[in-house]
């Protein structure tokens, strides 16, 4: 078996970079038993192997380390961003072009927002850009009903806690014009992204949103794009943005 003591890189990596899924998911694969290196079945993914070694999932191959790449994706209303659906809902990757359901998200956003979710062969681009520490601003557009004064905008920015959970600042300014009692738009900019958390700190303060667009992400940008439109991030422009912090000695 080639499998070496110190190759190039742990199992579960390789088989993130292949853009098969995740890291994480790519041990929880590994884990269930349904990974084999060269023919012989694995339950650890604390393995390093060898570039060249045969990695098998479910008695498929993956695919050969792919040059990174990154697409901007306008996620409409109703979709979930998962493979797979528990609940049997559609997915963000139902709704893809066959040639590209090997994808990833970088993030994900809930089922009725909408807008700008980035997506990518490459499993360390995708840890690179949702990681707190790179500081990436992620701003929407979002359409909000019941906020008594606009001085409460500022507990936002300060941070709040809400069900124990610590949020960080998140920056309001409300769009000119309208009933601030009433549904008026609102642009959002934060840097972290936790789980529902504009949806949850707007209701901390007695806010509902009753629309959320996600219009850019770090300097990515949702432009003029369509609901369900997918495009390439040219390579020149990843480069420009992302290269000079992320190795790239793997892409072609």
């Amino acid at each position: 078996m080639d499998i070496k003591k110190e190759p190039s890189e742990r199992i579960a990596k390789i088989i993130a970079r292949s853009g098969v899924c995740s890291r994480r998911e790519a041990e929880k694969i590994i884990l269930s038993g349904e990974v084999t290196v060269n023919g012989r079945r694995i339950t650890s993914p604390a393995l390093n192997v060898a570039p060249d070694a045969d990695i098998q999932i479910r008695g498929k191959t993956i695919p050969r380390m792919e040059e990174r790449r990154l697409w901007l994706y306008y996620k409409p209303v109703g979709l979930v961003t998962t493979h797979k659906d528990e609940q049997g809902r559609p997915t963000v990757f139902d709704a893809l072009p066959a040639h590209l359901l090997r994808l990833i998200s970088v993030g994900r956003l809930d089922l009725n927002t909408e807008g700008l979710l980035l997506l990518t062969n490459d499993g360390k681009l995708s840890r690179y850009l949702e990681l707190p520490s790179t500081e990436l601003r992620r701003c929407y557009r979002a359409r909000i009903y019941g906020l008594e004064s606009p001085a409460l905008l500022e507990k936002l920015a300060r941070g709040v806690t809400v069900d124990g959970v610590q949020y960080g600042s998140v920056k309001v300014s409300l769009e000119k014009g309208g009933d601030s009692s009433r549904n008026i738009w609102a642009m959002v900019t934060l840097t972290e992204g936790k789980n529902r958390e504009i949806r949850k700190v707007f209701e901390h303060i007695g806010c509902k949103v009753s629309r959320l667009i996600r219009i850019s992400y770090g300097p990515f940008q949702l432009g003029k794009m369509v609901p369900g439109e997918i495009k390439e991030v040219p390579r020149s422009l990843l480069l420009e943005q992302i290269g000079k912090k992320l190795d790239y000695s793997h892409s072609k």
